[in-house]
């Protein structure tokens, strides 16, 4: 009998020979519509305030805001997550300039609506700790336990002055049980059905945090254990989710998304609705700061990580170089 063929027969190679090749069989493809931009706005600054342990991010003033929201649109990115930094003097036990109409956030979206209408998807974090004194989540008790039910009230009314001021998204990430509920109900009861909740359903007590503590002016003193979840556990985002589908959510999340890709990809497999991960301060501050010391090609690092959250199962993803990579991949195409 004559052979015709030598070992080994499968070769994968021949689909890895040329940048062309590699680019058409690829599974996975990155697009700027996949991004999501999360942004600070400062109160009472006259000029961007640098973030020392996030290179190239900033506290945005409003007119650079604006202009950070259009960059966005001409980069083709879908989203931009607002944060409000207050004042520390407007900081109080609970929270009220997070539910001031004029409050920072609420004027910050207004003016992202101004500038970009519905040109890009505005989306506003509604969660405490950026207008608490104490830095918690939520309402804190005698005994300086977070008080569930009281910050729910509170989740409520930053719901509707969040609403009321433009906003297409709101993001309750208080980790707060029932919170999706009761921002469903509060927009419904002032007629804003149309907003949509992007749900934080698996939202981790992570070390990874750390450099978004300095981004919002935090007054954190402790840790938030009690009401986010601990790393350890799986299981119990599968149930966080089925309650925040249960309870209305249009979206979920899974924060942060390097660590955390087998609870992405197990989310992304068991729900019919769009997911989302956020690649946070820490995952963006080790791969500048590895750059910054020639440890690692920056650009390319900065891609594999945004490939590999997608490959995992999020269809959109809220990373600080949202806009630059855009940008990149719009060249690229």
């Amino acid at each position: 009998m004559t052979s015709y063929g030598s070992f080994p027969g499968a070769r994968p190679r021949r689909l890895r020979t040329t940048p062309v090749m590699r680019r058409m069989v690829a599974e996975t493809r990155l697009h700027p519509a996949d991004l999501i931009l999360p942004a600070f706005v400062r109160e009472g600054v006259s000029e961007p305030v640098p973030i020392s342990a996030m290179p190239g991010v900033v506290q945005h003033t409003r007119d650079t805001l604006r202009k950070a929201a259009a960059e966005a649109v001409a980069a083709g990115v879908s989203g931009i997550m607002l944060f409000g930094v207050p004042e520390d003097a407007k900081k109080d036990a609970l929270g009220t300039a997070g539910t001031d109409p004029d409050g920072i956030l609420q004027v910050a979206i207004r003016d992202v609506r101004a500038e970009v209408g519905d040109e890009l998807v505005v989306m506003s974090d509604l969660c405490l700790d950026e207008y608490t004194d104490h830095g918690h989540c939520g309402v804190v008790d005698a005994e300086g336990r977070v008080d569930n039910d009281a910050t729910l009230e509170r989740y409520a009314e930053m719901a509707q002055v969040q609403a009321d001021a433009g906003v297409h998204v709101v993001g309750p990430s208080g980790m707060m049980d029932g919170q999706v509920g009761v921002v469903r109900d509060a927009l419904d009861t002032i007629g804003k059905e149309d907003v949509a909740i992007l749900a934080y359903t698996a939202k981790y007590a992570s070390a990874f945090y750390g450099p978004f503590r300095e981004a919002v002016g935090s007054s954190l003193k402790g840790d938030r254990k009690t009401y986010q979840q601990d790393a350890a556990n799986l299981r119990e985002s599968m149930r966080e989710l089925a309650l925040d589908l249960e309870e209305g959510a249009d979206m979920v999340m899974v924060k942060p998304a390097g660590p955390y890709l087998d609870v992405l990809a197990k989310v992304a497999d068991a729900v019919d609705v769009p997911v989302a991960a956020y690649q946070i301060s820490g995952e963006y501050a080790m791969i500048e700061a590895a750059a910054e010391k020639g440890w690692i090609e920056r650009d390319k690092a900065i891609l594999e990580s945004l490939t590999g959250i997608k490959r995992a199962g999020a269809q959109m993803i809220l990373t600080y170089w949202a806009t630059e990579v855009a940008q990149r991949l719009g060249r690229q195409g």
